[in-house]
């Protein structure tokens, strides 16, 4: 069985490849929406390669040839020399066991550890006029929408509204907290964080994803790291499901 390793290591990546991207939504805790139909090809390309490598294999074995490591090429060799291609090291075996984990087991949505080791980055951004706010309370925005309204707009379109966040919460120093968000340009890899400090309620459990409505609460001066982070003072919080799509896009 041992020289049908290379083919089943390509079928169980293929088929981990096309049970995130194809048969549920898994795949946006890797990467944008955009980049699924490149996934689910290159899954299908996988287990199809699979598949050509495994019945190379038992043309070779079936005319005793080494056909599945030449190109198809049919070479009458002696039956040692073929014997010696078979055998292959037992540890390549190993290499099945991620491709399995990931058909299984798919990882979970980067959380507040990343969330914590990315705090210092944030997008260079000028203080400046924003776009009005739509009508009516309360405005969704997104966490990093508020963020850059409550640090550069210079017509403080937050003043006097009230906003609803959704993110996972993080801790800080004492009894602060924080709602969070990663955000990504392409996949998880090049997530940054954007947060927003909480005030009022106390806090969740770390990493419960929450709704949170309140009024923004102004600290520090625009542009300059006083005024980081926002700051929102809830009149509610709501514990709700980690959404399918849990990244924010830059």
């Amino acid at each position: 069985m041992r020289r049908y390793g290379p083919a089943v290591l390509l079928m169980l990546v293929g088929a981990a490849v096309l049970r995130i991207a194809l048969l549920s939504d898994l795949y946006l805790r890797y990467v944008q929406g955009g980049l699924r139909p490149y996934l689910v090809a290159s899954g299908a390309l996988l287990g199809l390669l699979g598949l050509v490598r495994a019945a190379l294999t038992a043309r070779a074995a079936r005319y005793g040839t080494d056909a599945a490591d030449h190109g198809a090429h049919l070479v009458v060799e002696r039956h040692d020399h073929l014997h010696s291609h078979e055998g292959g090291p037992r540890v390549a075996w190993l290499l099945v066991l991620p491709a399995a984990a990931l058909l299984l087991f798919p990882p979970p949505a980067l959380g507040s550890y990343s969330a914590a080791r990315d705090e210092a980055r944030r997008a260079a951004e000028s203080v400046g006029a924003f776009p009005a706010l739509p009508a009516g309370d309360p405005v969704d925005l997104s966490v990093s929408q508020f963020g850059s309204r409550a640090v550069y707009d210079s017509e403080y379109s937050l003043r006097g509204r009230t906003v609803r966040l959704t993110g996972f919460v993080t801790p800080g120093d004492g009894d602060a907290w924080y709602v969070t968000r990663l955000r990504v340009a392409c996949c998880a890899a090049d997530a940054t964080t954007s947060k927003v400090e909480i005030r009022g309620p106390d806090a969740p459990e770390t990493d419960t994803w929450v709704t949170v409505t309140g009024t923004w609460r102004p600290r520090g001066e625009l542009g300059f790291p006083s005024a980081w982070p926002p700051v929102l003072h809830a009149t509610t919080v709501v514990r709700i499901a980690e959404p399918s799509d849990p990244y924010e896009e830059r």
